[in-house]
């Protein structure tokens, strides 16, 4: 008679402490003792495209959705939103490089977008239906069980139902095993009741010992095939997926019959020690994990700090603005290239760096806005002056048109910048405009220089011939007067000379006619003493005393005439050639004044 595996919870409890809290798909009887060995399925190949992107989607909605990994689906939309950002970022340089202006740049519609949703929609429809599903199958299993447990238990209760009980005992066990997994809430306390009564089923059982060292023997040869499989685990590339082959090899432990007594606390410590160093692997790995997103954390908020502390009231010119939006752009390129940071901040921390990422671009549409309209107020006034200049191009008036549009150039100056595709074609007109009435100016100015310049010649010409009377100058006086008087009708019948020349030229005229009758007044003056002398010495007594209250009387209006130019003289200080002329002519007239008076003094002494 074949004896019924035997299992002791006592002694192979500490297997379900040594499984981590996860669920485990239960064992069934055609499950191969070293199936921790059998060739893993190929991982899916990393997506390289929105495409491939949706495609492995796709796969995962054929294959059900119940088997990908929350973490998979993670990063797919990751990618998907990874590439699509790498898409319009393309789109825009191109977009720049093509002549756009970066601030009026607008993305194209993702066409891809509402597929890539819609598989998502359809894969968490699918799992939440086979959660719900997987959940109700549960329920059922944990019915079942409860059942064979209570089967159990009846069989338990006396060794002459145990003997009995044999088959449907072995029956009982075998469906145990068949009945998948059951709400992980109630799986601890339902395995520990149904290995209770197991043991107890075996305490009752009067078994033939033969029976049940072979027993014992056949779960041994299982139990090391399993930490066999188990030991392998430990070199197996990927710890996550060495962890979870691990969970299946606990559960068909767990599900394995007792061995010999003597042998249980070895074969559980090595399938025990077998599954520490796999957890321990799987446990470091996440560590690792843990202290990459933490430096990754740290990487990103460098970046949030770096463009959180540009200055932005500084930039106050394009290439500045430029420059900047091309630092923004490396730090949101060195952004991608960053792994993911912990979960339970990584949603905050990608919102803060693309906030400081916004911040910058909207202060750059306000600027370039701001710019758009300075530059459009700025042509508007620079298109107002070339229609000014163009209106005045073919004016002749030469002097007011001149100044006009001297005023002009200097509103022009005043004025800001313009955009750069039409600064060069309002400046050319404007430019073209000025110099067009310049031009005609010069033109119709050439003969009258050159006509300015015969006269310059006339003119030193004249004075030359002054030169010559007042370093030469007659015996006769009255000839001298004449010739003095004749050359300054022709310099006054001599027309204009160059500006620049005038005032020197008259200055040099000027002082030779003036030397030429001081001298002849000098010398008129010697002749009237003369004269005066010699009728004084004819008159009577009573005639010269008239002529002395005449001459008192022409000396005090002399004196007074004098004080009043000099009086005048006080207000007439000024930096003009205008006022310097002036004040040169009543210096010349109180000079005059004095030689008069002074004329008038000789001829009172010579009355005495």
């Amino acid at each position: 008679m074949d004896e019924i595996k035997h299992t002791t919870e006592a002694s192979e409890a500490p297997a379900q402490a040594a499984c981590p809290a996860v669920a485990t798909p239960a064992a069934s009887n055609d499950t191969p003792a070293n199936e921790a060995e059998a060739p893993q399925a190929t991982a899916p190949a990393e997506p390289q495209s929105k495409a491939d992107v949706i495609d492995r989607l796709k796969e995962i909605v054929y294959q059900g959705a119940t088997a990908v990994e929350r973490q998979e689906l993670d990063r797919l939309k990751m990618l998907y939103y990874r590439f699509h950002t790498a898409e319009v970022v393309a789109e825009r340089e191109k977009y720049i490089a093509e002549g756009g202006e970066p601030e009026a740049f607008v993305p194209q519609p993702d066409g891809d977008e509402e597929n890539f949703k819609a598989q998502l929609a359809l894969i968490r429809e699918l799992r939440s239906k086979a959660a719900e599903a997987a959940e109700r199958e549960k329920l059922a299993n944990l019915e079942q069980k409860q059942q064979i447990i209570d089967s159990l238990k009846e069989l338990a209760a006396t060794p002459e139902a145990a003997d009995k009980g044999y088959e449907q005992a072995k029956q009982l066990q075998a469906k145990w095993k068949e009945v998948g997994p059951v709400p992980p809430e109630n799986a601890t306390e339902l395995w520990k009741n149904y290995q209770l009564y197991v043991e107890q089923f075996y305490d009752q059982l009067r078994l033939n010992h033969e029976m049940r060292a072979y027993d014992f023997k056949k779960n041994l040869e299982i139990k090391t095939h399993l930490c066999e499989a188990a030991e392998k685990l430990a070199s197996v590339e990927d710890p996550i997926s060495a962890f979870h082959q691990l969970q299946k090899l606990h559960a068909e432990f767990r599900e394995t019959g007792p061995v010999a007594k003597e042998l249980r606390e070895e074969i559980w410590k090595r399938f025990k020690d077998a599954s520490t160093a796999v957890n321990k692997r799987h446990q470091e790995h996440f560590e690792q994990i843990k202290a990459r997103e933490a430096q990754n954390l740290e990487q990103k908020t460098q970046l949030c700090q770096q463009v959180e502390a540009l200055d932005l009231d500084s930039l106050q010119t394009y290439a500045q603005w430029e420059e900047t939006t091309k630092r923004v752009l490396e730090f949101q390129a060195q952004w991608k290239q960053i792994g993911f940071t912990p979960r339970k901040v990584n949603a905050e921390i990608f919102e803060r760096f693309r906030s400081a990422c916004d911040r910058f671009f909207q202060a750059k549409t306000a600027y370039f806005k701001q710019s758009r309209e300075r530059l459009s107020a700025n042509l508007a006034a620079k298109n107002a002056l070339i229609a000014q200049a163009e209106a005045l191009r073919d004016s002749t008036d030469w002097n007011a048109t001149g100044q006009k549009l001297v005023e002009l150039q200097k509103e022009w100056k005043k004025i800001g910048p313009v955009a750069h595709k039409q600064s060069d074609i309002v400046w050319k007109r404007f430019n073209d405009a000025c110099n067009h009435f310049f031009h005609q100016r010069n033109e119709a100015h050439a003969g009258q220089r050159r006509t300015e310049e015969a006269n310059l010649q006339q003119k030193l010409e004249l004075i030359e011939q002054l030169r010559g009377l007042a370093e030469n100058p007659a015996e006769d006086a009255k000839a001298q007067l004449a010739a003095v008087r004749e050359l300054q009708a022709r310099w006054n019948e001599i027309g204009h000379v160059p500006f620049s020349k005038k005032e020197k030229t008259y200055r040099a005229y000027r002082e030779l006619c003036d030397k030429i009758y001081d001298k002849l007044h000098e010398n008129a003056g010697r002749r009237r003493i003369d004269d005066y002398r010699r009728s004084v010495a004819e008159k009577p007594t009573n005639e010269l005393q008239r002529e002395r209250q005449r001459l008192q009387g022409a000396l005090e209006a002399k004196k007074q005439e004098i004080k009043n130019y000099e009086t005048n003289l006080g207000f007439f200080r000024t930096s003009t050639s205008k006022g310097n002329a002036l004040v040169a002519d009543l210096e010349k007239k109180i000079q005059r004044l004095k030689d008069d008076l002074a004329e008038i003094g000789q001829k009172l002494e010579l009355l005495k």
